[in-house]
């Protein structure tokens, strides 16, 4: 969860990370952090998916694909 000091700053970035993660069935952590490792890193799709695999959370390369255009 992105949080800041400043209360009207978290209020905004809460609602907009609400509307990001709207209907997602994964935990909101593991979304940016998959879009970060695949931005940061240049890591594959499906790099990404057997890293999350190991983790013990199935993701399909697709669905990290909608991820990162969204």
């Amino acid at each position: 969860m992105f949080c800041f000091r400043v209360s009207s700053a978290e209020i905004s970035v809460a609602v907009v990370e609400d509307v990001v993660f709207k209907g997602g069935n994964f935990d909101r952590s593991m979304i940016p952090l998959c879009v970060q490792w695949y931005l940061a890193y240049g890591l594959s799709l499906r790099n990404l998916k057997e890293m999350t695999a190991e983790c013990g959370i199935s993701v399909d390369h697709a669905t990290i694909h909608r991820w990162v255009i969204r």
